[in-house]
């Protein structure tokens, strides 16, 4: 295992960023024709974060178009299977048709059963814009400790490199071999007192891919997990 790999850091802003640019939480992007992702019983999914991909400057990685993650907003954040995108999605736009509008969108907005009955556990508590910077991620293995400056090596939000667990990885031998690609980190934040993103009680949330179906953009097998102290 080579000792660093490339990513992108990702820094939240406090921005409001539109429907066509990265971002955590708010409304997402759909096209004229589509709808909001949901889950086998008509739930609606919500946007965890989109990035525009002519941000992202790795080998491999898509050029153009917006990459999203949306996930269910029950107890369990859309993990009950890691790899059965039900109570999460992973969606690719190549292209981006700037004529939809916020109405738009919003038209299409439909209270699922966790906002009707109070139990909205969304990890994302405000619409947050992002700045990207390319960087390296030293290997760290979180089963044995680590100092200060390798902690900052691997929290925090980002695409590409090695990834952060508040556990453990969940990826047996086989799937780390196969999940190879770090496709999207989103860590818990804050700015000041006031949380930006949460994940149970201060845990992290991942998204992995083969890198070979990335250069394909095909994210019909992706590995979510999440886990929290």
């Amino acid at each position: 295992m080579s000792d660093k790999k490339p990513c992108m850091k990702i820094t939240l802003t406090d921005t409001k960023p539109s429907i066509f640019e990265s971002k955590i939480g708010g409304l997402g992007y759909i096209p004229h024709d589509g709808d909001f992702p949901t889950d086998n019983d008509g739930n609606q999914l919500r946007l965890l974060a989109q990035i525009e991909c002519d941000k992202i400057q790795l080998d491999g990685f898509m050029k153009t178009g917006l990459l999203q993650f949306w996930i269910l907003n029950d107890d369990i954040l859309g993990m009950d299977d890691s790899t059965n995108q039900d109570g999460f999605r992973v969606v690719y736009y190549p292209e981006v048709d700037k004529t939809v509008t916020k109405d738009e969108i919003e038209s299409k907005f439909v209270k699922n059963e966790y906002e009707d009955n109070g139990e909205d556990w969304f990890p994302v508590f405000d619409e947050c814009g992002m700045s990207f910077e390319k960087s390296e991620t030293q290997y760290v293995d979180c089963n044995s400790g680590f100092t200060d400056e390798e902690y900052d090596e691997i929290t925090g939000h980002k695409v590409g490199g090695y990834p952060y667990f508040t556990q453990s990885d969940p990826r047996d031998k086989k799937q780390l071999e196969y999940y190879d690609f770090l496709l999207f980190q989103l860590d818990t934040d804050s700015i000041g007192d006031e949380d930006l993103v949460m994940w149970g009680d201060s845990g992290v949330g991942n998204f992995f891919i083969n890198s070979e179906k990335l250069k394909k953009c095909d994210f019909s097998d992706v590995l979510y997990n999440w886990d929290c102290y």
